[in-house]
C-alpha cells in the first residue's frame, strides 16, 4: 500500500514522503496512529495545502523535545525498591517505574520515551538509561536503584 507519512517515522521515512509499506502495517498502526494517509490523489492535493502547517508543527515538536533534553540529560535518578541481601530485587525497576520517578521529579515524561534494550533492571546499582524524547532527539540519564529501608 502507498501511504503518505504525515509526521518522521523511525527507519521509513520524513513528512511528506511517499512509501510502500505492508498493508497491515499501515491500516493497523501508521493510519490510526496519525503518522500516515493513503496516498490518493485527493489525499495527495490535501497534503500539499497542508504541507506549511505541518513541517510548522513538526519544527515545534522537535525543538519542545529539543528544550526538553537539555534539561534532563546528565540528570541522575535514584529508585528505591524492595531488595534481597544478595542485591536483587524484589520484582524490578522498568520503564513505567522510572517514567513514574522522574514524572515525580518535575520532569513530563512518558513510559514509551524511556528506551530499556535490556529489559528491566533486577538488581541494585547505577544504569546508564536513554530517553527517546523524538525521533531526532535522545537524552541520556543515569539512574541508581538501592535497597528500600
Amino acid at each position: 500500500m502507498e501511504i503518505i507519512l504525515m509526521d518522521k517515522v523511525a527507519n521509513l521515512g520524513n513528512l511528506g514522503d511517499v512509501v510502500r509499506v505492508k498493508d497491515g502495517f499501515a491500516r493497523n498502526y501508521l493510519i490510526p496512529q496519525g503518522m500516515a494517509k493513503r496516498a490518493t490523489p485527493a489525499n495527495r492535493a490535501a497534503f500539499e495545502e497542508k504541507k506549511a502547517d505541518l513541517e510548522r508543527i513538526a519544527g515545534e515538536k522537535l525543538a519542545a523535545a529539543q528544550v526538553r533534553a537539555g534539561k534532563l540529560e546528565g540528570f541522575a535518578l535514584t529508585v528505591a525498591q524492595k531488595a534481597g541481601v544478595d542485591g536483587r530485587l524484589f520484582g524490578s525497576v522498568g520503564n513505567v517505574d522510572i517514567a513514574d520517578a522522574l514524572n515525580a521529579q518535575g520532569f513530563e515524561v512518558s513510559k514509551a520515551e524511556v528506551r530499556l534494550p535490556e529489559g528491566p533492571f533486577k538488581a541494585i546499582g547505577e544504569y546508564e538509561v536513554v530517553l527517546g524524547l523524538h525521533t531526532d532527539v535522545i537524552a541520556n540519564i543515569k539512574v541508581t536503584i538501592v535497597a528500600e529501608q
